[in-house]
């Protein structure tokens, strides 16, 4: 799905805090649907909030073409680690990104965008869990998780740019 034009609201995703799914709009017609989980606090914009920002964003940027599936991501980079629950027990606490990321832009100045409510400076990400944690309850600490294999998916449906629509 390209989104070539600035203003083409015809082709973009579509998550659903409430019923935790993401939906592929091509043509104004959805394609696809993925379960996802978004931030166990709610819905939310202010920095340090943990909760899943709304309203227009767009993919900033698309990171980890190439690397398998179940690729450990920090600060955007591959680790080198595939996870695997002996890896998930060793490291309990920790926030797991994998197999690939969809950073996120605000669009709407003073809603998503600059200050202490911008999504980019906030690290909001479409990323990959642990599918064990795609259980059809918000979870995160802000972006939007999915299983691996339809994150994947995911990434290889869409470029740079498309839009993407949060809401309640």
């Amino acid at each position: 799905m390209k989104n070539d034009q600035a203003g083409d609201e015809q082709n973009y995703l579509d998550i659903c805090i409430a019923s935790q799914q993401l939906t592929v709009y091509v043509d104004a017609n959805p394609v696809q649907c993925y379960p996802v989980s978004t931030a166990k606090n709610g819905a939310g914009e202010l920095m340090g909030s943990e909760c899943t920002p709304t309203g227009w964003h767009q993919i900033r940027a698309k990171i980890g073409a190439g690397q398998p599936l179940n690729s450990v991501f920090v600060g955007r980079r591959a680790t080198g680690e595939v996870y695997n629950t002996d890896l998930g027990k060793q490291h309990p606490q920790r926030d797991w990104i994998l197999t690939r990321i969809l950073w996120l832009g605000g669009l709407e100045p003073g809603k998503n965008r600059y200050g202490c409510v911008d999504s980019i400076w906030r690290y909001i990400y479409i990323h990959g869990c642990p599918d064990q944690l795609m259980n059809g309850n918000p979870g995160s600490h802000g972006c939007i998780r999915m299983k691996n294999a339809d994150v994947l998916d995911l990434f290889n449906r869409i470029e740079v740019g498309v839009k993407v629509y949060i809401h309640e």
